[in-house]
């Protein structure tokens, strides 16, 4: 079913960067589509919302904005074992992302009256996009929520797409999972039009906010990159994607069931399997026909599955499939290798690290208390995931008294001097005694 790539041959200097192609996804393309809707939000507001739901969603919402009962009403109707996973779910992201915000905000003193403190402060409003097309990810609202709010930020909106088949609301999951978490300035607003409504506030329904974060579908990124610079952004997230480093200790049937639930989400996901065991690689491809053939989503899962963007890289031995994960630098990566844990400190390049036969993605996705909104496209090369410290700005704040500053004020004037920018060094000399 996965195609196969046959590194064995290839010389160690290669650059598996370009090895496994990633799925198509034009978001400059995309960015001329979205533009004209950006533009009518802004200048029209509430009418350009509506209009937009009717014509993408298919439905137009009783309220833009979810009425506080709705949410109190969509809570109080959830199963109650679905709650308890919520809850779970929560309590073990709230306690990552607790000691995530005690990281220490440490104060330098350089000299004598002179110090410098970082000062870590939070974004004053955010906007949280939680999608809602193929798979309504009532998740990505815990992903979102929990740590904006560990990160101390004062303001949260949620917006999601509303649903026909619950009456132009988004789906009763989140809305529930949004009064759980006692967030309850939630809009039925979805897609591009949704981003815009963040980026510039729509006067009488939404304040703008500082920061737009949560994954979406392409036009949501093109979106997010035609406002970034009016808005501050997570991320250009891509399709989902991940990679299984295994070597003959696997077993087939777990790898094949991971490859196949990441397939699920989308017909771009890629799916990628690096092993040095050609047994390996027979036994898992035997394993994923009749689980593909037999899931829900099978005709979406058989696209993913038999796309460019996914298939199966053997490689002569772990020592280059290390190389080879580190370069695709995937979204998801899991180490289902003999010493996983050892071989996973190895890695450089990845959104999040899976290690062992018991740390699928799907844990990630969920309840593992790590987040799931992750850098795709080779991205994790130069970005992390989203965390507390997303919800963040660092501030120094520098305190130098008198003798501080004449202690260092000749090499500063020569310093300005050399740039030839007198004026700063005239800042330094106006403060020498008189």
């Amino acid at each position: 079913m996965l195609r196969r790539i046959d590194l064995r041959e290839t010389a160690d200097a290669y650059d598996y960067a370009t090895v496994v192609p990633r799925a198509e996804f034009d978001v400059e393309h995309a960015v001329a589509r979205v533009e004209p809707i950006c533009t009518a939000v802004a200048e029209e507001g509430e009418a350009a919302l509506i209009r937009y739901s009717e014509k993408f969603d298919g439905v137009i919402p009783p309220s833009l904005r979810v009425p506080a009962e709705v949410l109190q009403r969509s809570l109080a109707e959830l199963d109650p074992q679905l709650r308890a996973a919520f809850e779970e779910s929560i309590r073990r992201r709230r306690a990552v992302c607790a000691d995530e915000a005690a990281m220490p905000q440490p104060t330098t003193e350089l000299a004598p009256g002179a110090t410098v403190t970082t000062r870590l402060v939070p974004v004053g409003r955010v906007g949280l996009y939680v999608p809602g097309g193929l798979a309504p990810l009532a998740s990505s609202v815990i992903m979102n929520v929990v740590p904006a709010q560990a990160a101390g930020v004062a303001s949260i909106a949620v917006s999601s797409p509303p649903q026909k088949d619950f009456g132009g609301l988004p789906h009763p999951n989140i809305l529930a999972l949004c009064a759980l978490l006692g967030v309850d300035e939630v809009y039925a607003v979805g897609g591009a039009q949704a981003i815009a409504m963040f980026a510039y506030g729509v006067p009488g329904l939404c304040r703008k906010v500082d920061l737009v974060t949560g994954p979406g579908n392409i036009y949501v990124v093109a979106a997010k990159r035609l406002l970034r610079g009016r808005v501050g952004i997570d991320s250009e997230a891509g399709p989902t994607e991940i990679a299984v480093l295994a070597d003959s200790t696997a077993d087939p049937v777990h790898v094949a069931a991971d490859l196949l639930s990441q397939a699920e989400h989308d017909p771009m996901a890629g799916s990628v399997l690096v092993t040095a065991s050609v047994e390996l690689a027979d036994a898992v491809d035997a394993a994923l026909e009749p689980m593909a053939a037999a899931t829900h989503h099978a005709d979406r899962v058989h696209i993913a599955l038999t796309g460019e963007q996914s298939g199966i890289v053997l490689v002569r031995d772990l020592e280059q499939g290390i190389a080879v994960v580190d370069a695709y630098a995937a979204e998801h990566l899991e180490i289902q290798t003999a010493d996983a844990a050892k071989v996973a400190a190895r890695i450089r390049n990845a959104g999040a690290i899976f290690v062992g036969p018991y740390a699928p993605v799907s844990l990630g996705d969920y309840s593992a208390g790590s987040t799931h909104v992750l850098p795709t496209a080779a991205a994790a090369r130069h970005s992390s995931g989203l965390t507390v410290a997303s919800f963040r700005r660092s501030v120094h704040v520098i305190s130098y008294d008198e003798r501080a500053l004449l202690a260092l004020a000749d090499g500063v004037e020569r310093f300005a001097l050399a740039e030839d920018l007198p004026a700063h060094a005239n800042a330094i000399t106006v403060r020498r005694p008189r």
